[in-house]
Formats: structure tokens, C-alpha cells, sequence
């Protein structure tokens, strides 16, 4: 007679789920024995639960179904917490098993006692108890679909007695796939917006996450509209490539003439962006596009919010629309964007290639030549965001993840593992601070363990940087963001991982050519420049006030990489006076 753990483990298979991420314990060992009995199906040992999360995250996010992850009672399942709130917060259908202490010893006091069911809530669309085996099927079934209708978590907490129970109810044979619908705006909307682009004479499109799979609809919008596009940090990926309208990033992370487009323009049309930074919006003649009716409005003042997906939302209204004829804001916009991106490339390109300590710029730059067309990156929240935002080149076919949303530190490596191992034969590159690596550097042998062939950059600088940053612009001498210089390549070498460890800028290409070459896990240990920070593309004055009162030597790098080849190429579109 099968268990409910059984039972459980034939659900996920019949989902599509090929593997579980945790660490076996105690209450969780009956569904981890399940998954050795069952084929199909694979237990993935991390070093920690919270590793778990984020590469289920990762997963998810990279082939768009379901993972899963689980964690044994009490720590063990808190571990997963910081990784589910990455993952709900970065829409990523995850399913998370909380597995619990005897039931008849909750509410106790007993060994381990924690209530899962409570904790979780705040980052899961659902969290429920199964304390019966007839409830288990009903219930694990309900929360799959949940997890990848709405694009988010599901926690189920399981005692450990009720998983060895003997099944109570059958499972169904049916084949859950169920995916979020796609959202068309009323023709009421439509209208609406229609008229609100065509009345506009200085539109600019800025574009987030939620134009995936829309490139093209929005290039027709910004030709028909002889609009700007900029994007933020989520968008860059789908946006910004193979786009003659680019005019940059807005954000804290952001670079050439996106900011100063938002402000200029008489119209900004939000397309699929739940962008927080509100004081980077010009919180007035606004429209917003999204499929998520809860992220209309919520940053900025609007004149029409539309309820829709981007895509089906860009080809309902572009029939309708007359278009505007004028280029000479476009066109003010990418002059200006060059200009910009020009004047700030001199401070990476002057002799930055000589330069010790190594310029970590420099480190992604020179990454960004050598990685695959269709790497994988992965980020590390700080430092790296600015680096990967300004430096990795998109073209279509690489994905970059990151803790975007939730700000996590040490987010690069177990979002690595989950995408290697989601796609075993595709290039995946972690750019990690060495902040973010130890805190969770015990996952270094679970790519040991697997043979994952990730390829890990530790841009090694003894600092925390962006607080560092933090602290500079709030006028504070930095405090307790350095810390004593490890050797990243000798902790993987004494792991059994190919290290390579880079203290000169003339041994960058080849030490990144070394590592991506390896056909098995791999890291780069660069010693980079702790003073190397990116100075934000809109600074205050009492931002300016903080930094004069702080700092004396501290670099404020700004370059972008092969973004103003971009930007030299979409001049060509400007007419010569």
C-alpha cells in the first residue's frame, strides 16, 4: 500500500517536476525515501536549505514551471525563507515542502517546534497544514496550481508521522500544466489608451520584466510613436537589445539619458515594470500597462492604469493609432544618451587594463567578450548588479537572475546551481561578490558533489561595496565593510574545484578564458579594487554633500561597456543639422 509520501512524489512527477532541493533530516526522511524508490525523480543535496530556495527560484525562473524544494522541521525549513522570498517576490512558481514534528506533539513545546504555516504566509499565495492522508492529493494538487497559475510560491506543511501514514485517497492520473492566462485589456482600455499616445508629443516608453516575449510589439509602439524606450533592471534582458530607441537604465543602477527621458517627457507609458524607486518618476503624466492589477499605480501617479499583458495590450492599440510624426525629442534623447555614455566611458577605458588593484569593471567587460551567446548569468546583489547592468550585453537568447526584487546577499551561487542543473549542456556564470560567496560558501561542494560545470567569478575586493556606497552618500565614514583578504581560489582547490586566481589586469582574459573553458565547476578568484564604486546616474545635492564629506579617494567608475557602440549606432538615425 503506498504512503503519502508516495503519494506526494507521484503528484509532483505527474506536474512535470523532475527533482526536490534540500538537505534529508528527521521528519522529512520518509518523502526523501519515497523520491530514491521512485524513477523519474531526483533528490538534489545542497549545504543548505536556503541554497535549496534559490535554485529551486532559478529553476523556475529559467524554463517557466514549477520547482520544488523542502526542508525537515523546525531549522531546517526556516533556513528556506530568504530563498522564497526571492522566489515569490521574482514571480517564480516554487512549491516548498515545510516539513513538521509529530503531530501530536505540536503546540507543545516539543524538539524543533516551529509553526511553518504561520511563518511562511507572507511570502506564499498559499500555506496550509496536511494533518490527514485524504486531504494530501486535493491539497498538493491545489497548491501546484496555485504556485504556477499565479506565478509565485506554495508551502505545504507535513508532519512527518502523516507522510508514512498508508494513502487514504487516490492521486488522479491527470497532467497538471497550468499556466497564467494571458490578460486583453477591454476595448474600452484600449481606447483610452489610444487616445492618451496620440495626444502626446513627447512620448518615452519605459519597459520592466513584464515585457518579456514582447520585443517586438514594443519596437512597433516606439517606432509608431517615435518614442525613447529605457528600461529598468528586469527589463534589461528582453528590451534592450537590437533596440535603434535605447536610451538607458533608470535606478540607482542606472546610466546614460533614461532618467532625464522620463522627466522630459509629456507622456511615460510603464510597460510591465513594477519599478520601486518612485523618486525616479516624474509622478505626473503617466500611463501604466500590467497584468497585475495591484502593481497599477502603486509608485506613481496615473492618468490611465490598463489592466493587460504588454504584448496583447501593444497589438490591440497600434491599429488605432495615428502615431506621431515628430522625432525631435527621440532624437534629443539619443544624442544625449551618447554624449553621456561617451563622457563616462573615459573613466573605464583609461588605462584600465594596467591597473592594480584590478578595476572590476574591467573584470566584466572582459567577461561579457568571453561568456557564451547563450550564458546564463546569475548576480549577486550590491556591487555585481552594477557591473552586470552595465557591462553584460543582452542579446535575446542569455538570461541574467539576480535577487532584483528581495536584495538578497549571496543570491549568485545557489541561483547558479538551480540553473545548471535545470539546463546541464548551457554556459552558467555566477558573478559573486566575495561578500555573498562566504556567506553561503558551504555550496561550493554541492558543485563539487553534482559535477556541475557552473563557472564562478568572485570579484574579491575584502569589502562590502555597495553599503560602503551607502554610507559615502549619507556623509558616514564607511565602517565594518571591509574585512580581511581570503584566497577564494585555495578554499576551491582544497575542495577538489579547478581555481584559477587573478591579481594582475594583464591576466584577466586568460584566467576568464581558463575557467569558461573547464568542462567542470570552476572558479576565478580576482582581486578587485574595494574603492571602485558607481556613482547612481541622478545625484542630489545632499547625496554630493554626503560624498564630500566622506570620501577623499574613492573611485567613482562609471563606464558601460559595449552599450555606447549601441548608442554610436542608433545616432545613425539622427539627422545632421
Amino acid at each position: 500500500m503506498p504512503t503519502v509520501a508516495d503519494q506526494f512524489i507521484e503528484v509532483l512527477v505527474q506536474a512535470g517536476v523532475r527533482r526536490v532541493y534540500g538537505i534529508v533530516g528527521d521528519s522529512l526522511n520518509p518523502v526523501v525515501d519515497a523520491i530514491r524508490r521512485r524513477e523519474g525523480i531526483e533528490w538534489v543535496h545542497v549545504r543548505h536549505e536556503e541554497t535549496a530556495a534559490f535554485a529551486a527560484a532559478a529553476e523556475a525562473q529559467l524554463t517557466g514551471r514549477l520547482a520544488v524544494c523542502a526542508g525537515s522541521c523546525g531549522p531546517g525549513n526556516l533556513h528556506l525563507i530568504n530563498g522564497l522570498f526571492d522566489a515569490h517576490r521574482s514571480g517564480a512558481p516554487v512549491l516548498a515542502l515545510a516539513s513538521q514534528i509529530p503531530s501530536e506533539q505540536i503546540g507543545t513545546g516539543f524538539f524543533q517546534e516551529t509553526h511553518p504555516e504561520r511563518l511562511f504566509n507572507e511570502c506564499s499565495h498559499l500555506c496550509e497544514v496536511v494533518s490527514q492522508p485524504g486531504q494530501m492529493p486535493r491539497l498538493l494538487r491545489t497548491a501546484i496550481q496555485t504556485a504556477a497559475g499565479r506565478r509565485g510560491v506554495s508551502v505545504l506543511v507535513m508532519p512527518g508521522d502523516v507522510a508514512e501514514r498508508e494513502a487514504a485517497h487516490p492521486t488522479g492520473t491527470g497532467v497538471l500544466d497550468c499556466e497564467p492566462p494571458v490578460v486583453v485589456p477591454s476595448e474600452v482600455q484600449v481606447d483610452a489608451l489610444a487616445a492618451e499616445l496620440d495626444a502626446a508629443q513627447r512620448p518615452m516608453l519605459f519597459c520592466g520584466a513584464g515585457t518579456r516575449g514582447a520585443h517586438r510589439e514594443v519596437m512597433q509602439l516606439a517606432e509608431k510613436l517615435n518614442a525613447p524606450v529605457g528600461h529598468a533592471l528586469r527589463g534589461k534582458e528582453w528590451i534592450q537589445y537590437d533596440n535603434p530607441y535605447d536610451v538607458g537604465m533608470s535606478g540607482l543602477l542606472g546610466y546614460g539619458a533614461c532618467y532625464e527621458a522620463t522627466q522630459r517627457a509629456d507622456l511615460l507609458v510603464l510597460l510591465g515594470t513594477d519599478f520601486p524607486y518612485d523618486n525616479f518618476l516624474p509622478q505626473a503624466n503617466t500611463v501604466q500597462v500590467d497584468i497585475e492589477p495591484a502593481h497599477l499605480g502603486r509608485r506613481t501617479v496615473l492618468d490611465l492604469a490598463v489592466q493587460g499583458d504588454v504584448g496583447e495590450t501593444i497589438r490591440a492599440v497600434l491599429p488605432r493609432l495615428t502615431g506621431n510624426a515628430d522625432r525631435s525629442f527621440l532624437d534629443r534623447m539619443l544624442t544625449e544618451h551618447a554624449g553621456q555614455l561617451e563622457r563616462v566611458v573615459e573613466a573605464y577605458t583609461g588605462n584600465v587594463d594596467k591597473q592594480v588593484p584590478i578595476h572590476p569593471e574591467y573584470v566584466a567587460d572582459v567577461l561579457d567578450d568571453e561568456a557564451a551567446d547563450d550564458a546564463v548569468f546569475t548576480v549577486d546583489t550590491g556591487m555585481c548588479n552594477v557591473w552586470a547592468a552595465r557591462y553584460i550585453t543582452p542579446n535575446g537568447r542569455r538570461r541574467m537572475f539576480g535577487s532584483f526584487v528581495h536584495g538578497s546577499m549571496a543570491n549568485a551561487l545557489p541561483h547558479a546551481i538551480g540553473a545548471q542543473i535545470a539546463d546541464g549542456d548551457r554556459q552558467v556564470v555566477a558573478m559573486a561578490g566575495d561578500g555573498g560567496v562566504s556567506m553561503l560558501l558551504g555550496d561550493l561542494l554541492t558543485l563539487r558533489t553534482h559535477g556541475l560545470p557552473v563557472k564562478l567569478i568572485v570579484f574579491n575586493n575584502s569589502s562590502l561595496g555597495m553599503v560602503k556606497l551607502e554610507m559615502l552618500v549619507d556623509g558616514m565614514p564607511d565602517f565594518g565593510t571591509d574585512h580581511q583578504h581570503v584566497n577564494y581560489s585555495a578554499i576551491a582547490a582544497a575542495a577538489g574545484i579547478h581555481a584559477v586566481r587573478v591579481e594582475q589586469p594583464g591576466d584577466v582574459r586568460a584566467g576568464i578564458a581558463d575557467v569558461l573553458a573547464h568542462p567542470g565547476p570552476a572558479v576565478l578568484d580576482v582581486v578587485t579594487d574595494p574603492n571602485a564604486l558607481s556613482i547612481p546616474p541622478r545625484i542630489t545635492g545632499t547625496q554630493m554633500k554626503g560624498f564630500a564629506l566622506a570620501v577623499s579617494r574613492t573611485v567613482l567608475s562609471g563606464g558601460v561597456g559595449k552599450m555606447v557602440q549601441l548608442a554610436r549606432s542608433n545616432l545613425r538615425n539622427v539627422p545632421r543639422p
